[in-house]
């Protein structure tokens, strides 16, 4: 049976009447911004004081990639506001600020129903959807498509409105007005922003707003500026000047009066319950403050984390298992359905794999789970009192955590409050939730505010890997190995669907691997379909039953698809004796920004065909409108192999802030890294082998590659710069490492000991 959007609407309306068609109806929110003394707020953007401080509302999660400069960047320059005077502030959940652009690419996980029948960010049930769960999640690299626009739209009205209250007082057309760097201006007349918020609120503004025809973009500085080829930012980052000196406040910055603090133990990786621990062993310590038991955990609080540490270690809590994660178990669940599953064609091209016939080359590729490893460890802080529950923290997805805590600790949504913290580092991490319910259901039974900080050894436990998976790549080649036909029979478990299952549905872990088991799942081979004009593909996702949670993680499928396909694409063409180069080239068709990208980057590195122990290796990947190609450059040496530099060449439409995207780009790059060279652990006994920060093997400064980026100056619609380099930086490593060597590896991480 077809299912269409029309019969799902029709549905509803049959199965849930009226109240089923209210959650559909179009909708108006309230100004979510309550305006200080002194502060009138326009929408839910802007708020502009008598002083002059412009605030702008951010509804994306400050984790370091710089949105808290981005968006208020873009009202800024539509506004015509100084930059100087550009304050931000957290915004409150509301559906005002749906990310109805994620919303559409998540649809599959909220609307598995439907197999997810959105089509796009204004697409009805999207719309509906994003406003009425206030889906504001910071994910995807979602943050320029979903709010460029309701930002400018804001600022060019609020312009609008400065400019009739002034043009009121001058008796002139406002229309005649403009602005500039905090100013109404009209001939000699000049008047600040914050003379006229209060009167300009008074005014109706115009329908559409008036925006300026050319979108914002960062451009390079001219050769006669600071020096040739040196860029300057008009833009300094906001949040630099407090990182810098310690006052930007996370969730473990927060203290409130009679604060104290929580330490907690995780069971090990099973369906473990919490059956015993010795009570008496802390509450004789001088400074417990109580004890809180969970299902599948044991907490101690204290009057400092020191002692709630010791304390939750003295009472040595037993949980009840009966199959425990195995790295062992896992490999034999993937090379089980690798060989015996039943797979689902997921996506194809030209005839699929239908007439496939013998293969020419057939290769495995191997992936081992990944931790995040961010800097900040899980943390939440929270208060319970008269009714209402407190929460701060950061997350990626602020109410979906907002309704599990909320309902774990048995207190109304309405009395409910989540203040957003910027996080220390995410990469996905903050997209879970399960501290949030922690620190809800201690507050409420110690009822005192609790701060609740996960050890490293519990982060890399109960925080959720990056799915291992087994990528088989089968292929048929015509004369001088051009590819016919590829094929990619990849075993891994519905990863995308159970994160959707956890975080749509509020399900446990062991629930939502239960719920998704044997299903097909698309998301979990994003990147797979290469971008190369290969006339016939086809990707099958065999289902396997790992029993292991797994999560997102940036650059997530993409992170080894792309390891997978070109590694394979880079033996391919020095099997036939071609240079990796030239091999790629002829491969892609009518892409002509990727080939575009491929050539500055060779340009950039001095590419000599990567020849044996040249020590240099290509990758290039697309996500979306965002194209990179990069060359890795790495060379054996006393103490190893070491990666010396990477020269990246990067397409990623209209660049919006220069430096930030810089940033982005670098640290996908340098996060690739990680990934490739560690970032991994085994699990024995239900417990992860890596229990320490420096068991992960990431890149430390002193180890870390020369990075040169390059971007393409283009016209077209901003892209995500956050995860692309996160994609190539493993498969340029591991064919580096083949020209330096003549290694071929086939396994992330590529290498257990340092780089």
């Amino acid at each position: 049976m077809q299912v269409t959007r029309r019969g799902v609407l029709v549905g509803v309306a049959a199965a849930g009447g009226l109240a089923a068609l209210y959650t559909l109806a179009p909708r108006d929110y309230a100004i979510p911004l309550d305006p200080a003394d002194g502060e009138t707020a326009f929408d839910a953007w802007i708020k502009i004081a008598t002083d002059g401080m412009v605030t702008v509302a951010v509804p994306q999660l400050e984790m370091g990639q710089g949105v808290t400069t981005l968006i208020p960047q873009i009202v800024a320059m539509e506004l015509g506001a100084d930059w100087r005077q550009i304050a931000v502030q957290a915004a409150p959940v509301s559906g005002a600020y749906a990310n109805t652009v994620l919303a559409a690419e998540w649809a599959p996980l909220w609307m598995p129903f439907a197999g997810g029948l959105a089509e796009d960010a204004d697409d009805f049930l999207v719309r509906r959807f994003a406003g009425n769960e206030r889906f504001t999640a910071t994910a995807g690299g979602t943050s320029l498509a979903a709010y460029e626009q309701p930002c400018r739209d804001a600022a060019a009205s609020v312009r609008a409105l400065l400019c009739m209250a002034a043009a009121d007082r001058w008796g002139v057309d406002w229309e005649e007005c403009r602005t500039e760097n905090g100013f109404v201006i009209h001939d000699a007349g000049r008047l600040r922003f914050g003379d006229l918020a209060e009167e300009a609120a008074g005014f109706a503004p115009p329908d559409p707003p008036p925006v300026f025809s050319e979108p914002p973009a960062d451009t390079p500085a001219a050769p006669s500026g600071p020096g040739i080829g040196e860029e300057t930012n008009a833009w300094p980052r906001l949040d630099l000047p407090a990182k810098v000196d310690g006052t930007w406040q996370f969730a473990g910055d927060v203290r409130l009066p009679g604060l104290v603090y929580a330490a907690i133990k995780h069971g090990p990786l099973d369906k473990a319950e919490l059956t015993a621990f010795n009570r008496s062993a802390a509450a004789d310590m001088r400074g417990v403050v109580g004890i809180v038991e969970g299902k599948r955990w044991l907490a101690a609080v204290a009057e400092t984390s020191w002692l709630a540490e010791r304390a939750v270690e003295a009472m040595s809590p037993r949980f009840s298992v009966t199959r425990l994660v195995d790295s062992e178990s896992i490999a034999v669940a993937l090379s089980d359905a690798e060989l015996n599953g039943t797979g689902t064609v997921v996506a194809s091209r030209g005839q699929g794999a239908e007439g496939f016939g013998k293969t020419d080359l057939a290769l495995r590729y191997e992936i081992a789970p990944a931790l995040h490893g961010q800097i900040e460890p899980t943390t939440a802080t929270a208060w319970y009192r008269d009714g209402t529950l407190e929460l701060w923290l950061a997350s990626q997805a602020p109410e979906q955590a907002r309704r599990a805590a909320a309902k774990a600790a048995g207190v109304a949504l309405e009395d409910t409050i989540l203040y957003p913290m910027p996080a220390g580092g995410s990469f996905d991490r903050r997209l879970e939730h399960g501290h949030a319910i922690e620190a809800a259901v201690i507050a409420r039974e110690i009822g005192r505010p609790v701060q609740l900080v996960w050890s490293r050894f519990q982060e890399h436990l109960a925080g959720y890997p990056r799915t291992p998976a087994s990528l088989l790549l089968s292929a048929r080649h015509g004369d001088e190995g051009t590819i016919t036909k590829l094929k990619m029979r990849a075993s891994l478990p519905a990863t995308a669907r159970e994160f959707g299952e956890r975080l749509f549905g509020n399900a446990t872990s062991w629930s939502a691997i239960e719920n998704t088991a044997g299903k097909a799942d698309p998301m979990a081979l994003a990147g797979a379909m290469a971008p190369y004009a290969i006339p016939d593909v086809s990707i099958t996702h065999v289902p396997a039953a790992i029993d292991l949670p797994t999560a997102r993680m940036r650059g997530n499928a993409h992170g080894y698809t792309c390891f997978a396909i070109e590694s394979f694409i880079d033996e391919l063409a020095r099997r036939h004796d071609r240079d990796p180069l030239s091999y790629r080239m002829a491969l892609l068709g009518q892409d002509l920004r990727l080939a575009e990208c491929m050539q500055r980057a060779s340009r950039l590195a001095g590419w000599d065909g990567g020849s044996a122990g040249s020590g240099q290796g290509l990758a290039c990947h697309v996500i979306g409108g965002a194209r990179i190609a990069a060359i890795a450059n790495a060379q054996a040496g006393e103490g190893g192999v070491r990666v010396k530099s990477i020269h990246a060449a990067v397409d990623i439409g209209r660049v919006v802030n220069r430096d930030i995207a810089r940033q982005q780009v670098e640290g996908g790059l340098i996060f690739g890294l990680g990934l490739a060279v560690g970032s991994s652990t085994d699990y024995r006994d239900g417990l992860p082998t890596s229990q320490r920060l420096g068991d992960l093997n990431l890149p430390t400064l002193a180890n870390s590659p020369e990075i040169t980026v390059d971007f393409v100056d283009s016209t077209l619609p901003p892209a995500d710069p956050g995860e692309i380099g996160v994609a190539v930086a493993a498969p340029a490593i591991a064919n580096a490492l083949f020209s330096a060597t003549g290694l071929r590896l086939r396994r992330l991480p590529l290498l257990s000991a340092g780089l």
